[in-house]
């Protein structure tokens, strides 16, 4: 398999705090905010929680995929000054698929090698809010027509190039890989038991924040907030874990009659959003979560785009010097249980370090956001087991595959 791609190293870079809303189920608590702001909410947190004031960041990046309000073009200037960053301070909207949250990241990386600071990341998705669809009724409905809305939410889980859907590309993995149903429900079943195991055990309490019925106020301007759906009470966890076994999943019809893949072992659809703080490890005056080393993205067949992380993976192994030994744990996104599983058998991973808490299947994908999810879960894995390296990586609906490395600030040899 090629490991040609974009390879970027980075030098004094480092992830002062991130965190993130808990994951809601579609059409739970979070369905009706506009993911600008459950962004700003996660951008005032962040900078809370880092002790920085607001007027120091230099950069605002921020990344949604869905057009889930109608003011959707103005998501990162809004989540910017909303956030209390100064008006002068420009805002740019980035999205690579399912990997928006590791291009945020990177993109604010290279910014600065230039003039900025301090770079606020933002990544924020409302899946329940994405539209029922038309493109094609500007100018009327004639007599007699075809009238064409579409379920932007599912049509968006479809690419016309292969003419294959999501869910059909892991189906032609687990052909490709020799995975049977009952080794993807099998692995399905082992994510929603860690997840389950590591939120009774508050493994996420440091990086979710508690999301309530709010007003953002920004003087001169109109408020705006948040109101959470149905009356519901504050947020603090994430809804979608939950027990389940074998002989639960086993009875699940799988979405395509000749594959293995079922509304069980794919990812959860939630909504949330999450925010990073990137500035220069050498001016930290407090002890940062993790440094960014580097970052790798590749194309592969869209047919096929579950495979991507595998030679994102090798690509920022072969630049980087390292070797799949020397990283402590992989934090690899579960779109669906065949396609991390192909991944994991092209690479030969360890198991053992590989989505230890679990992983989307459990938790839920909210597009642009999971990125910033797993590096944050990922290097507080790091701290807690005292490891020095490790990878985060996701494949890329259309075909790409990207990965981040990251290195443990505290770790001790």
């Amino acid at each position: 398999m090629s490991s040609t791609g974009q390879y970027s190293a980075f030098a004094d870079v480092a992830i002062f705090e991130a965190v993130r809303t808990p994951w809601v189920d579609l059409g739970g608590a979070l369905s009706q905010v506009s993911p600008i702001d459950l962004g700003i909410k996660v951008g005032r947190e962040v900078l809370a929680r880092a002790g920085v004031d607001p007027v120091a960041v230099d950069s605002v990046l921020a990344g949604s995929m869905a057009q889930a309000s109608f003011d959707a073009y103005l998501l990162p200037r809004h989540i910017g000054l909303y956030s209390g960053v100064a008006q002068s301070v420009p805002a740019l909207g980035v999205q690579r698929i399912c990997a928006t949250g590791f291009e945020l990241l990177r993109q604010a990386a290279e910014q600065l090698r230039d003039n900025v600071q301090l770079a606020l990341c933002v990544a924020s998705e409302s899946m329940s809010r994405n539209p029922i669809a038309a493109y094609t009724h500007r100018d009327g409905f004639r007599l007699g027509g075809e009238v064409q809305f579409k379920d932007f939410l599912w049509e968006a889980l479809y690419d016309p190039a292969p003419g294959l859907d999501m869910i059909a590309t892991a189906d032609n993995l687990a052909r490709r890989y020799g995975l049977s149903r009952e080794a993807v429900d099998r692995y399905a079943c082992d994510s929603h038991q860690r997840a389950l195991q590591a939120q009774c055990a508050g493994a996420w309490a440091k990086e979710v924040v508690t999301v309530d019925n709010q007003v953002f106020e920004l003087e001169g301007y109109q408020p705006r907030g948040i109101t959470l759906a149905r009356r519901a009470g504050a947020v603090s966890e994430d809804s979608h874990p939950r027990p389940t076994d074998l002989a639960a999943l086993a009875r699940l019809r799988a979405v395509h009659a000749d594959g293995v893949q079922t509304a069980g072992n794919s990812c959860a659809v939630v909504d949330g959003a999450a925010a990073a703080l990137v500035g220069r490890a050498s001016a930290c005056t407090r002890p940062a979560l993790a440094h960014l080393l580097a970052s790798a993205v590749v194309g592969v067949a869209p047919e096929f785009m579950g495979i991507g992380p595998a030679p994102a993976i090798r690509l920022l192994l072969q630049r980087s010097g390292l070797s799949l030994g020397d990283i402590g744990r992989f934090e690899i996104n579960e779109a669906q249980a065949a396609q991390v599983l192909a991944v994991a058998q092209e690479l030969e991973l360890d198991s053992a370090r590989l989505n230890v808490q679990g992983g989307s299947l459990a938790l839920g994908h909210p597009l642009a956001a999971t990125g910033l999810r797993l590096v944050m879960t990922l290097a507080r894995q790091l701290r807690q087991n005292n490891l020095r390296y490790g990878i985060a990586a996701a494949c890329v609906g259309g075909g790409q595959g990207m990965a981040l490395l990251i290195e443990n600030p505290a770790y001790r040899a």
